[in-house]
Formats: C-alpha cells, structure tokens, sequence
C-alpha cells in the first residue's frame, strides 16, 4: 500500500495552495508563506507556541531548528538572538523553499534554510541549540534516529528542546530522550503537549531499547 504524502515527504506532490499567515511574538508581528504538504500551514500550532516559550537561546551561538516547516521556530529563534547563526533544516524541500522565503520576508539576516534528512548533513561545526517538534507519524525508527543524531550534533554542554503531544507520547520520548542524553528535564506543559530539555553532558550514556 502506498502512503499518502505527509509534511514528512521529501518531495510533496500535492497543489501547493499558498497562504499567508499572522504570528506574533513579544513584540513583533511575523508574516509566514506556507503552503499544502508541510506541517500546521493554517496556524502556528500550540507545541510550536510552548517550545517558542520554553526555549533560551541564551549565548548559543549556532541554532538548529531541525524539521523547520515553514520556519516559525527558527526565525523567531534568530530574531531573538541576532548573535546566533541559525540554520533551519527539514527532509521536505517544498517546506525548506517556504522557509527561505520567511526568512526573506521577515527580514532575518543571520538565518539559512536548508534541505536536511537531519542534522548531520548540516552540522559542521556543532550546535549549541537544536529545537524540534519531531515527526511523531513518521515512525518510531525516524523519530528514535533524530534524537540520536541530535545529541551527535551538539557540543558539550549544548541542549535540545523537544515538544510532544502528551497523547503522542511525550512521556515515553521524555524517557528515551534521559537514555540517549542522560540530563533531561520537563520545563513546560499545556494545551495537551510538554516540553523537555536535553543538555550534552560528556559521553552518550548507554541506551536501552525504548518505545515511542
């Protein structure tokens, strides 16, 4: 059986259907082009609004949003830390094409969008913050790899924010992502979803066989 297209397609072939929306954070209004076949195109949804509220750019000084969609995570990160270089990265390149034009758009000077099936081929020198709202629909194999390979593409001391919905299994990602990193913690809750942070803390701790 053949599966549909979803926003996790390499290549979406469903009509592109553009649209514009609002966003507004603190005090700025963002604008967002998103189109059919990427991720929550008629809105910023509630996990992007609490990972937004949860994560602390701080000194980072190289940002990933990894499965950037059509960039709200990664442009608001870069607008908040106009220190940072921020890369946002995602498998689907019609969602990377929308994501560049936002960052255009929106007038960020210090963000770049690329086409990634994770962060390894856009790591180069290590991160010091990855965000992700992780494709849970795209398999428990997809989502398991992305956490590894996030801890791989982080310095030491460097975090990762991950928001999941609670009847998704945040809880069991909660645990998996303490196998993987060792140093998690939940630090936001609501609507339905949770955030937890990951911070790189020396060796990979040894990992158990988990389930999301």
């Amino acid at each position: 059986m053949t599966l549909a297209p979803h926003y996790f397609s390499p290549h979406p072939e469903t009509p592109l259907r553009p649209r514009t929306i609002r966003f507004n954070d603190r005090d700025r209004e963002y604008r967002f082009v998103t189109a059919a076949g990427v991720f929550s195109r008629g809105a910023v949804d509630r996990g992007t609004r609490l990972l937004l509220d949860a994560a602390r750019p701080q000194d980072a000084g190289r940002i990933l949003d990894l499965g950037c969609g059509y960039g709200a995570v990664g442009i608001v990160m870069a607008a908040r830390a106009p220190h940072a270089h921020v890369v946002l990265a995602d498998v689907n390149a019609r969602a990377v094409q929308l994501a560049a034009e936002n960052i255009r758009r929106n007038g960020i000077a210090n963000a770049e969008a690329r086409v990634a099936d994770g962060c390894r081929p856009v790591a180069g020198v290590p991160f010091d913050l990855i965000l992700l709202n992780p494709p849970i629909r795209a398999g428990r194999e997809v989502v398991l790899r992305l956490l590894r390979e996030s801890w791989g593409c982080l310095r030491p001391g460097g975090r990762l924010y991950l928001v999941a919905r609670t009847s998704q299994g945040a809880r069991t990602l909660g645990r998996a992502l303490a196998q993987i990193f060792g140093e998690v913690r939940e630090v936001e809750r609501g609507g339905g979803f949770r955030v937890y942070e990951a911070r790189r803390a020396g060796a990979r701790p040894a990992e158990e066989g988990h389930r999301v």
